[in-house]
């Protein structure tokens, strides 16, 4: 297998986990039955969240260990890395009960772009390390993806803070 066939097999199971939350997306509001683009972006993104923290709950100290080579406020302080995870589902369910729309957006803006800045760093400086992503269960490497990762949670939250 080529370097390239096995690089992008990393991310296969990034791209699984934002089909299912699309998918899910959709068929959670065909069982609904009508369709709203501020819906669709919040259970996309409780769906999205939630399986995350999953991946990262299954190993707690692992997920710290390699959360702490790159997040600058981990790097600092390492408890954030144990409550991360629980962030994130809480932004999950927040998304998916519709609880507190203006915070849950900025709450996410904000951890999203702070997670942001300590990839882009750490990609600067050429660190060779795995994405802490999806835990320590599956094995993505920390590149531009997780950039986008960030950026497009951040902006579909700021997307839905200017809608709302």
């Amino acid at each position: 297998m080529s370097d390239k066939s096995k690089q992008r097999n990393n991310y296969w199971p990034l791209i699984v986990v934002v089909l299912i939350s699309l998918l899910g997306s959709v068929a959670i509001q065909q069982g609904v039955g009508r369709y709203s683009f501020m819906n669709s972006m919040h259970y996309a993104m409780g769906i999205f969240l939630c399986l995350f923290s999953m991946f990262k709950i299954f190993d707690l100290k692992g997920f710290v260990d390699g959360f702490s080579m790159y997040d600058l406020v981990v790097k600092k302080f390492k408890l954030y890395g144990y409550i991360y995870p629980f962030i994130e589902l809480g932004l999950g369910l927040a998304y998916l009960s519709f609880y507190k729309p203006t915070v849950t957006y900025v709450a996410t803006i904000l951890v999203m772009t702070i997670g942001t800045v300590g990839v882009v760093k750490s990609l600067r400086k050429g660190m060779n390390i795995k994405c802490a992503c999806l835990g320590t269960v599956l094995d993505v490497p920390l590149s531009t993806v997780a950039v986008v990762e960030d950026v497009g949670m951040a902006s579909m939250a700021m997307v839905m803070l200017v809608m709302n």
